[in-house]
């Protein structure tokens, strides 16, 4: 049976065109050139004669090759469902003849990238069949599916907020929301990584299952700096900050080295076997050495998404992803055009997601005393991707200085507010030990090692 001839005599039939605009029926999901005619002479004849449509029998003198087919029950949301699967069908076909055994021959060596683009030629044919009942949400008509949203959110089921390690953001943004892009941006080196990470961790504690897609370190690296962070929280050691002993982890560098003393050794081990224990949600790494890490495009990382059931998304850096097609032939489009599908990624798997990119660099400026003074990056200074700037819910500014052990945080364009907020740090990477000065002192202090 042939839909697109049932839906346009059905709109000559109700002499109404508008059903066309309405279900978004176009010339592309038409088999045949004699409904392709009608379509364009129904919706010329509609924008020139306000909105009504031509008769069966002007139809059939301007369109000849085109035989209607009256007296339809079906209503327009069937007609359309069934013409856009029809359509779908059709160009599934045509791919696997016209495309499909290039890239066959093409894949021999390389399989993934076949499922990959076929996937994604599925997923977009899925997509075009669906028929939208209405749009947008209705104030008076959809009450209940307000209400029914409101209790799924009282209930925490619909979207999540994960507090942050840093309690000054916790009271300014009242942590960090589901469906939502976070930037943490600071000048190279200075500790955009260590910090992110720690927010991963802790949104890990409340029981959130995180993926990293760390496309500079290898995953050796990143373990090292969850595992020590983790073992800073729970005090195993101590560190020392001008004259102030501190809780603290292992040392990084010996366990980035495998040099740690026989002592240190054997409770680092037993430290790792009670990881179940010690965290209530769980951490997935994909990282730049990662043999199947291949491809980096956004639809890899839904799929990882999807796979790991993540909630919570942390790509370090964002720049490092492999772009969208810039389809404004602007400059930067390729980055503007990833972010917003990036953006509208974390709506669409309800995620959490932190995104790291640099901050432009400029001349740095001594105390007195010849240390470095801290000073947080501006609005302006987002480098390489000032999409992001428009796309994130929170610009997040990091400088520190490991070896004074200091550092600052602070809130660039809050969309919820807090703009303008920082906090100083203690930041002791190497021992795992980054907290804010007077702030609360985390998750885990609740296990007992």
């Amino acid at each position: 049976m042939n839909y697109g001839v049932l839906m346009l005599s059905k709109v000559i039939e109700q002499n109404d065109p508008n059903a066309l605009l309405r279900f978004n029926i176009t010339a592309e999901e038409l088999p045949t050139e004699g409904e392709r005619k009608a379509l364009r002479y129904i919706t010329e004849y509609a924008e020139k004669h306000g909105g009504q449509a031509p008769t069966a029998e002007m139809v059939a003198n301007e369109v000849p090759d085109f035989q209607p087919d009256f007296n339809i029950e079906a209503n327009y949301d069937y007609l359309a469902e069934k013409l856009r699967k029809q359509a779908a069908l059709r160009e599934f076909v045509d791919i696997a003849e016209r495309e499909l055994p290039e890239r066959f021959s093409q894949a021999q060596d390389n399989p993934e990238e076949l499922f990959s683009w076929l996937t994604e030629k599925v997923e977009s044919l899925k997509i075009r069949t669906n028929v939208r009942s209405s749009v947008g949400t209705d104030i008076k008509k959809d009450i209940d599916k307000f209400k029914a949203e409101y209790e799924n959110r009282k209930a925490g089921e619909s979207f999540r907020i994960w507090r942050s390690k840093f309690d000054f953001i916790n009271r300014a943004m009242g942590g960090y929301v589901s469906s939502n892009v976070y930037v943490i941006y600071g000048k190279s080196g200075r500790g955009k990584s260590a910090i992110a990470l720690e927010e991963a961790i802790n949104c890990a504690m409340q029981g959130a299952n995180v993926l990293i897609w760390s496309m500079e370190m290898g995953w050796y690296e990143v373990l090292v700096r969850l595992y020590v962070s983790i073992s800073a929280s729970i005090g195993v050691t101590k560190a020392n900050l001008d004259g102030v002993d501190i809780e603290a982890g292992f040392n990084s560098r010996d366990v980035r080295q495998g040099k740690l003393s026989d002592e240190f050794e054997a409770g680092f081990m037993e430290f790792l076997d009670k990881m179940n224990e010690l965290i209530p949600g769980n951490i997935i790494v994909r990282a730049v050495d990662d043999e199947d890490f291949g491809s980096r495009k956004l639809r890899d990382l839904k799929a990882d998404i999807l796979e790991t059931k993540a909630d919570v998304v942390l790509i370090d850096p964002f720049y490092y992803l492999d772009y969208e097609k810039n389809t404004s032939k602007t400059a930067g489009g390729d980055a503007a055009e990833t972010s917003k599908k990036l953006r509208r990624l974390a709506g669409q798997t309800k995620t959490t997601v932190f995104a790291l990119t640099q901050a432009d660099e400029e001349d740095e400026k001594s105390g007195e005393d010849g240390s470095r003074e801290l000073k947080l990056p501006q609005r302006k200074d987002v480098k390489k991707t000032k999409a992001l700037l428009e796309d994130a819910a929170l610009l997040i500014a990091v400088d520190t200085n490991a070896e004074e052990g200091r550092g600052l945080i602070g809130l660039n364009k809050g969309r919820d507010g807090g703009e303008g907020q920082r906090a100083e740090i203690v930041y002791l990477p190497q021992f795992g030990v980054i907290k804010q000065l007077g702030g609360e002192e985390g998750s885990a202090d609740q296990f007992d090692f």
